[in-house]
C-alpha cells in the first residue's frame, strides 16, 4: 500500500506558509494549480450530476387532490403558486403581496438565485383565486404573500413541513418538496413542446451556451407560449 496522504487541511497550512509572503490574490492561486496539476498529470474530472426524481402527472392530481379535501386555502393558493411558478422556495417565502401583479399575470422575484430579480408567470385561470387570497391578506395587514399566524413569512422549513403533511394525507411513496414540484412544471412544459429559450425567462436557470438566445427574449413572448400550453396543465 503506498504511503498515507496528509489531510487535505493540514497541506494547506503548509502551502500556506510558501505563499503567504507573496500575498496571493484568487487568480494567481488558480493560474499556479492549473500547472501544478498539468506536472503531476492530474486530469480534471467532472462530478456526476445526481438523477432528479420528477412526479408523475398522476402523482401531482393525487397530491393537489389532499391539499383541497383539507379545505386549507392557504396552502391551496401556496401549492399550486409554486407548480405554476416553478419559484424556489427561498424566493417564495420572500413575495411580497406588493410583488404580485395580477391584471398581467406575473409576480416579481426580488434577489433570486445569485442575487438576480425576475419575473414569473401564473395562468390566468389562476387569477381569480389569487387574487381572492391578496384581497384577504391585504385586509388582515400582510405585507407578504404568505404569512403565518404571527405576521411572519413562512420559513423554509415550514413550507416543506406543510408540503409533507400532503404526502402522508396522499399515502404517496415518494415525498413531494419545493424542488420537485419546480422539476414538474418544467419538466412538463419539455413534453409539450415548449422551447428552452421560453422556459428561461422565468425559470431562473443559466446556461452560458444558450444566454445569447435567451437575452433576446422578453417575458413577452415567454407569456404567450406559457398561456399557449398552460390550458392543458393537468392541475
Amino acid at each position: 500500500m503506498g504511503k498515507t496522504r496528509t489531510p487535505a487541511s493540514k497541506k494547506a497550512g503548509e502551502l500556506a506558509k510558501l505563499f503567504r509572503k507573496e500575498r496571493p490574490n484568487y487568480f494567481y492561486l488558480k493560474e499556479v494549480f492549473k500547472h501544478l496539476r498539468h506536472v503531476l498529470e492530474i486530469k480534471v474530472t467532472k462530478k456526476l450530476k445526481k438523477v432528479f426524481y420528477v412526479p408523475s402527472e398522476e402523482e401531482i392530481t393525487r397530491y393537489c387532490k389532499a391539499v383541497r379535501q383539507s379545505r386549507n386555502m392557504q396552502n391551496m393558493i401556496l401549492v399550486k403558486t409554486m407548480l405554476y411558478t416553478s419559484v424556489r422556495v427561498g424566493e417564495l417565502i420572500r413575495i411580497k403581496l406588493s410583488d404580485v401583479d395580477l391584471v398581467n399575470c406575473h409576480i416579481r422575484i426580488n434577489c433570486g438565485k445569485g442575487g438576480k430579480d425576475r419575473t414569473v408567470l401564473f395562468p390566468k385561470s389562476f387569477k381569480g383565486a389569487l387574487a381572492t387570497h391578496v384581497d384577504e391578506a391585504i385586509q388582515k395587514g400582510a405585507r407578504y404573500l404568505f404569512e403565518s399566524s404571527w405576521k411572519r413569512p413562512y420559513s423554509d422549513r415550514g413550507i416543506r413541513k406543510i408540503l409533507a403533511q400532503y404526502t402522508k394525507a396522499a399515502k404517496m411513496r415518494n415525498s413531494i418538496s419545493p424542488h420537485k414540484l419546480r422539476h414538474f412544471l418544467f419538466t412538463w412544459m419539455k413534453k409539450q413542446g415548449v422551447d428552452d429559450a421560453f422556459i428561461q425567462p422565468y425559470s431562473g436557470h443559466e446556461c452560458r451556451k444558450s444566454l445569447e438566445i435567451y437575452s433576446k427574449l422578453s417575458i413577452m413572448d415567454a407569456q404567450k407560449e406559457y398561456d399557449k400550453v398552460m390550458g392543458g396543465f393537468p392541475i
